[in-house]
C-alpha cells in the first residue's frame, strides 16, 4: 500500500508551475486550484478515454438519432469507452490545440460531450466560471497545452489512485499554505488509513473471504479511506486477499473534494453514484434504512455544525427528533447532541445508527482529537455519547497518535476503534494503545506544513500486533468498561445567614429592584424626582439615564450623539426601561420604610439565627397584616443578610421522622466526581465530610457520565535533575564564556 513519495515530487512541481507561470497576475494564489485541481482531473479522464475516442464517436454518430438514451451502449466495452463514463465531443485535449481561434468555443463543446456523471463533477468545480477568465487573459491554450506536455504523464497507468491522492493533498496543501487548513481537513495521511484498515479487517479475516460487503465514509473527502480499503481487503499479495464484492459508499459536502472523490471512483471503475454530495448531518444522501458493514472516517473536529443543527431542529419542530441522534434510555429517547462548535461525535452518532444486525455486526475506525475523549460534563452530549458507545460495550479500543501527523495541526489525535459484535475476550473491557512514542513512528526528512513524524510499516506493524494481542504492555493498557464511568454528585452546604436591621442595611431596599449602583448614581443626582410622575421630573430622570448610558460609550465621533433612547442598544433599553420606571422606585421606597419599622420588634443588633428570624418575621407581618410576594421577601433578604460561617444553618423543612432538611447554599454548591468502582458515600464520608461536616447529597441529583483521560493511564514520573548536577553545567557554560571572552580580548 505505501508508496515513494519523493518519486511524486517532480510531478507536484510541475502541475504548481503551471499556476506559478501562467496563472500568477490572472489570480490570487488562494484560487489557482479552481483551475488545477480540474484540470488535473480532467486530463485524467481524458487519456482514459483517449484509445477508446473513436469508436464512442462512431457508436455516437450511428445512434444518437435510433436511441433515446445512449448511456448504456457508450459505456459498454464492445461499442463504447468500456468504463463508466465517456466524451461525445470530436475533440480530444490534445487536438484542441490544433485550433487555437477557436479554442474557447471548442473547449466548451469538448466539456459539454462528457457524460452525466462527469458533467457533475465539472460542475462541482465551477470549472466553467474560469473558462472565460483564461480566455480573456490568453491563458487557455497555455494552460492545456502545458496538461497536454509529454513532461508529465496523469494516466491511471502511471499515476495510480493513490499516487494521485498524494499529488492532490500535496497540491491542496501548497494552494492553502497562508492558512494551511484545507488540506488536513480533506485528507488523511496514507500511513494512518493503513493502520485503521489493519485493525478493522485483520480480525475479521476469515470471515469476509466471501459474499459482499459495503464500506462507508461519512466524510470521504478525496475517498482514500474507501479505495484503500477496497485494496485492503482484495489485494492478491496481501494480507486478507478477500475474494468478496466490496462496495463503496461515502459523502462529502465541499464541492472540490467531492469531485476529486467521485472522479476517483470513475476511473476505478467503481459506481460514482454511490459518492454524494451534500452534508451527512443534515442532509443525508443514502436510504436510510442502509447499513454498513466497514466504516473509517476522520470527521471535522473543532468545526461548527450549527447549520446542520438548525435544519435538523427546524425539521423536528425546535428539537431534533432524527433517529439516527437518538439514544434509548430505560424510561424515554433522547437527542444526544454535542456543542455546536464541534460536531465530530455527532459523526460517531450517525455511524452507530448505520451499524448492521448480523452475524459480523459492523466495524468503525474513527479519527479524532483529544476533544472526543474527555470535553462535556456528566449530562451533557459528548458524554451521553461515550456512555452510550461504552455502557453498551461496543468500545473496542483507543489508540493515540504520534502528534504532528496531519499536514494543518500538531495536535494530539486519536483512532476510535467501535463495534457491536466483540470478541468474546474484548466483551466488557477496552484497550488503550499509546502509539505516541519513538518507538511507533519516524521524523520526515522534510515536514509538510505541520506534519512532521510518520508511521512506516514496521510502525503500523508494531501497533497492529499491539491491538491482536490484545496484554498488557507498558504501550497498551487494558480496563474493565466502568473504568471510565464516574457518578457525578452535587455536594450541598446548608445557607448560614446573619441578619442586621439597622439603618446601614435598610436602607439599601432604596434601591433594591434591580440595577441598584445605577439606582444609587440616579437618586444621588435626581433625589426625590425619582418618586415622582410629573413630566418635569421624569425628564430629568431619563436624561440622566440616557447621558450615563452616552457617556458609558467609549466614542471618538467629534459630534455627541443626540440623547434618545433609540441610540441605545437593546441591553440599555432594558436597563433604561427598569429604572426608570416610577412604579418600582415607589415599591423599594415602600419596602424601605416597611422594614425600617420593624426595629422596634427586632432591635438593630446582628442576629445569627435566620429559623428564628423567619418565624418571628412571618409572625410580625400576619401581625401587621403585610402581605409580601417573593420577589419582596427575597429582595428584603437580600439588603439586610449576609453570609456567616458562625450562623446557625437556615432549616428548609423537618421530615416525618425527624430529619431536618436544610437550605442549600447556591454559593457552595460544589461537585464531586466518583470513579463509579468506588463506593459513592464511603467516597463522600472520607474526601468530603471531614472538610465539610454539614455537606451533603442526593441521590436523585447524581448523573453517570464518562471521560478517558488518555495521558492519567500512561504517564510516567521522570525526577528532576539534581541541582548538583544543573550547577556543574552551569560552572562548565561560563568557563566555556570566559574562554571565549578572553581569546576575543587577546
Amino acid at each position: 500500500m505505501s508508496i515513494n513519495t519523493k518519486d511524486l515530487d517532480p510531478l507536484i512541481r510541475f502541475i504548481y508551475s503551471i499556476a506559478d507561470d501562467h496563472l500568477i497576475n490572472t489570480y490570487e494564489p488562494s484560487r489557482y486550484k479552481d483551475v488545477i485541481l480540474p484540470m488535473t482531473v480532467i486530463r485524467r479522464l481524458d487519456l482514459v478515454l483517449e484509445p477508446t475516442k473513436d469508436r464512442v464517436i462512431e457508436t455516437y454518430n450511428k445512434y444518437k438519432d435510433k436511441l433515446d438514451n445512449l448511456d448504456t451502449i457508450l459505456k459498454s466495452d464492445k461499442q463504447g469507452s468500456g468504463v463508466a463514463f465517456y466524451n461525445t465531443s470530436p475533440f480530444t485535449l490534445k487536438s484542441l490545440l490544433n485550433d487555437s481561434t477557436n479554442l474557447k468555443a471548442n473547449f466548451i463543446n469538448y466539456l459539454d460531450g462528457f457524460s452525466p456523471n462527469v458533467q457533475d463533477i465539472i460542475s462541482r468545480f465551477k470549472f466553467r466560471n474560469e473558462i472565460d477568465t483564461l480566455d480573456e487573459a490568453e491563458k487557455l491554450f497555455a494552460v492545456i497545452q502545458k496538461f497536454c506536455s509529454n513532461k508529465i504523464d496523469l494516466s491511471i497507468d502511471a499515476l495510480p489512485p493513490l499516487s494521485m491522492g498524494y499529488v492532490f493533498e500535496d497540491l491542496l496543501r501548497r494552494f492553502n499554505e497562508a492558512t494551511n487548513a484545507e488540506a488536513g481537513r480533506h485528507f488523511t495521511p496514507r500511513e494512518i488509513i493503513e493502520l485503521m484498515t489493519n485493525i478493522v479487517f485483520l480480525p475479521v479475516k476469515d470471515k469476509i473471504q466471501q459474499g459482499s460487503f459495503l464500506v462507508y465514509d461519512p466524510c470521504a473527502g478525496s475517498g482514500a479511506m474507501l479505495t484503500e480499503s477496497k485494496n485492503y481487503m482484495t489485494d492478491d499479495t496481501g494480507k486478507i486477499k478477500s475474494k468478496a464484492t466490496i462496495h463503496l459508499y461515502g459523502q462529502e459536502n465541499t464541492p472540490t473534494i467531492y469531485a476529486i472523490s467521485k472522479s476517483d471512483m470513475l476511473l476505478k471503475n467503481e459506481d460514482p453514484d454511490k459518492i454524494v454530495f451534500g452534508s451527512t448531518l443534515s442532509q443525508y444522501g443514502f436510504d436510510n434504512d442502509l447499513k454498513f458493514d466497514f466504516m473509517l472516517t476522520n470527521p471535522p473536529y473543532g468545526t461548527s455544525w450549527k447549520d446542520d443543527k438548525d435544519i435538523l431542529t427546524k425539521a423536528g419542530g425546535g428539537k431534533i427528533v432524527d433517529r439516527r441522534f437518538i439514544i434509548q434510555k430505560e424510561y424515554d429517547a433522547d437527542a444526544a447532541t454535542t456543542r455546536v462548535n464541534d460536531g465530530q461525535l455527532m459523526f460517531v452518532m450517525h455511524m452507530l445508527s448505520k451499524m448492521k444486525e448480523t452475524d459480523l455486526g459492523s466495524r468503525i475506525a474513527s479519527v479524532h482529537n483529544g476533544s472526543a475523549l474527555f470535553t462535556g460534563d456528566a449530562g451533557q452530549g459528548e458524554s451521553e455519547i461515550r456512555k452510550h458507545i461504552i455502557e453498551k460495550d461496543m468500545l473496542e479500543a483507543v489508540i493515540a497518535l504520534p502528534n504532528d501527523m496531519f499536514y494543518n495541526t500538531g495536535i494530539p489525535t486519536f483512532i476510535l476503534i467501535i463495534t457491536n459484535r466483540k470478541p468474546e475476550h474484548r466483551k466488557g473491557k477496552v484497550q488503550l494503545i499509546n502509539a505516541n512514542n519513538e518507538a511507533f513512528f519516524g521524523k520526515r526528512a522534510k515536514s509538510l506544513g505541520s506534519k512532521r513524524n510518520e508511521l512506516k510499516p514496521e510502525h503500523i506493524k508494531k501497533v497492529t500486533e499491539l491491538y491482536l494481542e490484545f496484554k498488557e504492555t507498558p504501550h497498551s493498557k487494558i480496563f474493565d468498561n466502568n473504568e471510565f464511568g464516574f457518578a457525578q454528585i452535587i455536594v450541598h452546604r446548608p445557607s448560614r445567614f446573619a441578619i442586621q436591621l439597622d439603618a446601614k442595611h435598610t436602607v439599601e431596599l432604596r434601591f433594591a429592584s434591580d440595577n441598584s449602583e445605577l439606582r444609587k448614581l440616579i437618586y444621588a443626582e435626581c433625589g426625590e424626582q425619582v418618586y415622582s410622575s410629573e413630566a418635569e421630573s421624569r425628564q430629568a430622570v431619563e436624561n440622566f439615564v440616557l447621558e450615563y448610558f452616552l457617556n458609558e460609550e467609549d466614542s471618538e465621533e467629534e459630534e455627541p450623539a443626540e440623547l434618545v433612547v433609540a441610540n441605545l442598544n437593546k441591553k440599555q433599553k432594558k436597563i433604561y426601561a427598569q429604572v426608570t420606571d416610577t412604579k418600582s422606585w415607589l415599591r423599594d421606597k415602600q419596602l424601605m420604610q416597611e422594614v425600617a419599622a420593624m426595629v422596634k420588634e427586632f432591635g438593630t443588633e446582628p442576629l445569627y439565627d435566620i429559623n428564628a428570624f423567619n418565624k418571628k418575621f412571618k409572625d410580625y407581618c400576619k401581625k401587621n397584616n403585610l402581605k409580601y410576594a417573593a420577589k419582596d421577601v427575597k429582595d428584603i433578604r437580600k439588603c439586610i443578610t449576609w453570609f456567616d460561617k458562625k450562623a446557625e444553618a437556615e432549616i428548609k423543612s423537618v421530615s416525618k421522622d425527624g430529619t431536618i432538611n436544610y437550605v442549600s447554599d447556591s454559593n457552595l454548591k460544589d461537585t464531586e466526581n466518583i470513579p463509579l468502582k468506588q463506593d459513592i458515600q464511603t467516597f463522600f464520608e472520607t474526601e468530603v465530610l471531614p472538610f465539610a461536616p454539614d455537606a451533603w447529597w442526593n441521590a436523585d441529583e447524581t448523573k453517570i457520565g464518562y471521560e478517558i483521560n488518555f495521558n492519567k493511564y500512561f504517564y510516567q514520573y521522570k525526577a528532576p535533575r539534581q541541582l548538583s548536577e544543573i550547577a556543574k553545567d552551569i560552572f562548565e557554560i561560563e568557563k566555556s564564556a570566559d574562554k571565549l571572552l578572553k581569546e576575543i580580548v587577546e
